[in-house]
């Protein structure tokens, strides 16, 4: 059953990661990837707040594996912070390098905190 909640929850997640991510970058003319930051901060949030928050495993399988673990994406971020500076964007990849996980681990934490106090 597991397996089959991940999945559903992954159905969700991926696309939701995708037309965030478009929806974010076509607002923004900066080479910076935005969209990137913004599903990974959203899902960090989310992380923050299941890890923290008394759930059913099979809750945090749908929605922590599944939703959240197909919106977020490591290997997106790492891909274009590597990009940005082969392009000799070196300002913008450490940028986003500092951003996303500065972002990332503090909306955990906050995320953690809210769960905790539910």
């Amino acid at each position: 059953m597991t397996p089959l909640l991940v999945a559903l929850g992954a159905a969700v997640g991926a696309p939701l990661r995708y037309l965030i991510d478009r929806f974010v970058q076509t607002r923004h003319e900066s080479g910076f990837p935005w969209g990137t930051c913004v599903v990974n901060v959203i899902g960090s949030f989310g992380l923050g707040l299941l890890l923290a928050a008394p759930l059913p495993h099979q809750v945090g399988a749908l929605l922590g594996t599944g939703t959240l673990g197909a919106l977020t994406t490591y290997s997106t971020f790492g891909y274009q912070t590597v990009q940005l500076a082969r392009d000799g964007e070196r300002t913008l990849a450490l940028l986003n390098a500092v951003v996303s996980l500065a972002a990332g681990l503090g909306t955990a934490y906050c995320g953690a905190a809210v769960g905790g106090a539910l």
